[in-house]
């Protein structure tokens, strides 16, 4: 760059030299040879000045190459910070990655756990996989549930395949006692076992209780001592709640004369077909004995061949049979299903429904509740006898058929309030929302009231409060009995197909006792 500035001033004094001293007339010879000192000079100050910009140029240009290199370099240093920035992020979340997949941040990551039970209806199981989903997702694994109306017959089929579930929710405490005695269920650990008795009282709890170990996780709770009806189509034919079992069967009576029929029943349910008979003689047994009484019975102490048990079985075998009294809507009680009565009774085949607070789940969608509207229901308490006001509930458990520590932790949900808050929103909205029952009751003790309807907290307050409070007889017997010859025995009943006597004496010959027992007559 430098000579080529030279060469251009020495060019440029060269020309201006050619035009001084040029001749102007070819044949004047003797000026043009002389010399115009006074523009050499000029063209010598010319090129001394084209050299001074010419150098200072080149500085220019060297400095600012200079200070383009220094930009150079600083930006290379920062994409290389950058780069280092980025790589060591990526090796971070490698290593998060291979501790989650490790399991050492979150044992639970991965896993899956399946669980079964006997809850089938579209807002039941849903809800209750919805709760189930939240603690999934919380802690990176899956939980997925399967029910079923054969359940009963379906987890021993899995259990004998060697294929359990890994968690099932049992709708009997004596099955539960039956697969614990057994070494198939098992204990909950201590610090599960103290988690969930944080939420339940000693009584939801001891159903769960086998021989002094406690095996079973409370997952709701159920009120089955209510008769479901409409306030208004009871108003407008001038009919009274009935207080005591007299007026009952009375009201009963004059709804026939008025050409209404009184009950909804039905008692087909799959594998559990009978079950609805069974809570009808639970109910009337509390009704009519005392609640010692009712303790033999479902010990095995009071045989069904009893004067008692048999007595009552019969007096309901009598109020159904009687002319006019039960709309089936499956043709006969025992081809209806005991879903089926929901759509009856707020259509007015019937006026009354006795079921289990459960129930409202069945109920048409959008069927209000207890609001005054034409088409709302509401529940009365099933009347009295000569026993005072007893209670009869029911309600689920949750086993462990394996020791893995996904298993043990979704237990631990199940028995929190948590789990029941979030089930409960689910069922409520699948209901209908607020002024909706959901069909989901909990005794447990730490949940949010609000999210129930007033109706439903009094189902809880009765659960809590009642003097006498006994569980579903055929759910606390041995399964062979309660799960088995009870219900299908009481539907060979039903059908005409067996007297209460036949049935009777199948039912107690297939109770379990030792070759040592003698087998008393207790009526």
């Amino acid at each position: 760059m430098r000579k080529l500035n030279k060469l251009m001033a020495v060019l440029f004094a060269f020309a201006l030299l050619a035009a001084a001293c040029g001749s102007s007339d070819s044949g004047d010879s003797g000026e043009s040879a002389g010399v115009d000192n006074a523009a050499v000079d000029e063209a010598n100050a010319a090129t001394e000045a084209a050299e001074a910009r010419a150098a200072e140029a080149e500085a220019a240009a060297e400095s600012a190459a200079d200070d383009a290199q220094t930009e150079i370099d600083a930006a290379k240093a920062e994409a290389e910070e950058a780069k280092a920035a980025a790589e060591a992020a990526q090796a971070d979340a490698a290593a998060a990655q291979a501790a989650e997949t490790a399991g050492s941040d979150n044992p639970l990551a991965g896993t899956a756990v399946r669980v079964t039970g006997p809850e089938r209806s579209p807002s039941e199981a849903a809800s209750l996989q919805e709760a189930l989903d939240i603690f999934a997702d919380a802690n990176d694994m899956t939980i997925f549930y399967v029910g079923s109306a054969d359940w009963e017959a379906e987890i021993n089929v899995q259990l004998e395949a060697g294929n359990p579930p890994d968690i099932s929710i049992f709708p009997q405490p004596g099955k539960l006692a039956d697969f614990a005695r057994a070494g198939d269920v098992l204990p909950l650990p201590a610090d599960v076992e103290a988690s969930v008795s944080e939420n339940w009282n000693d009584a939801a709890m001891g159903f769960g209780l086998v021989d002094g170990t406690q095996y079973g996780v409370p997952n709701k709770s159920d009120l089955k001592s209510l008769v479901w009806y409409q306030p208004a189509r009871f108003e407008a034919n001038g009919y009274e709640v009935p207080e005591t079992l007299d007026e009952l069967f009375a009201l009963a009576g004059t709804m026939i004369e008025d050409g209404n029929t009184p009950f909804c029943i039905g008692i087909e349910s799959g594998q559990a077909t009978g079950w609805t008979f069974t809570d009808w003689v639970e109910d009337m047994m509390l009704r009519t004995y005392s609640p010692e009484q009712y303790d033999a019975w479902v010990a095995g102490d009071l045989l069904f061949g009893s004067e008692e048990v048999s007595g009552v079985m019969q007096t309901v075998l009598d109020v159904w049979n009687t002319p006019g009294m039960v709309y089936a809507d499956g043709g006969t009680i025992a081809s209806t299903a005991f879903q089926a009565n929901g759509d009856p009774l707020v259509r007015g085949d019937c006026m009354m429904h006795r079921q289990a607070s459960f129930f409202a789940s069945f109920f048409p969608e959008g069927t209000p509740a207890a609001d005054g509207s034409e088409g709302a229901v509401d529940v009365f308490y099933f009347p009295e006898g000569t026993t005072g006001r007893p209670v009869l509930g029911a309600g689920t458990l949750a086993g462990a058929f394996n020791d893995n520590p996904a298993t043990w932790a979704v237990l631990d949900y199940i028995g929190s309030a948590e789990y029941a808050n979030a089930r409960q929103a689910s069922q409520k909205a699948a209901a209908g929302g607020e002024g909706f029952l959901s069909g989901f009751n909990t005794a447990n003790l730490n949940v949010d009231r609000s999210l129930w309807e007033p109706l439903e907290q009094s189902f809880q307050d009765i659960l809590a409060n009642a003097e006498v409070l006994r569980f579903d007889a055929s759910d606390l017997m041995p399964a062979d009995v309660g799960a088995g010859t009870f219900w299908t025995q009481g539907t060979a009943m039903v059908n005409g197909d067996a007297t209460v006597a036949e049935a009777a004496a199948i039912i107690d010959e297939s109770w379990p006792r030792g070759d040592d027992t003698d087998e008393e007559d207790d009526g």
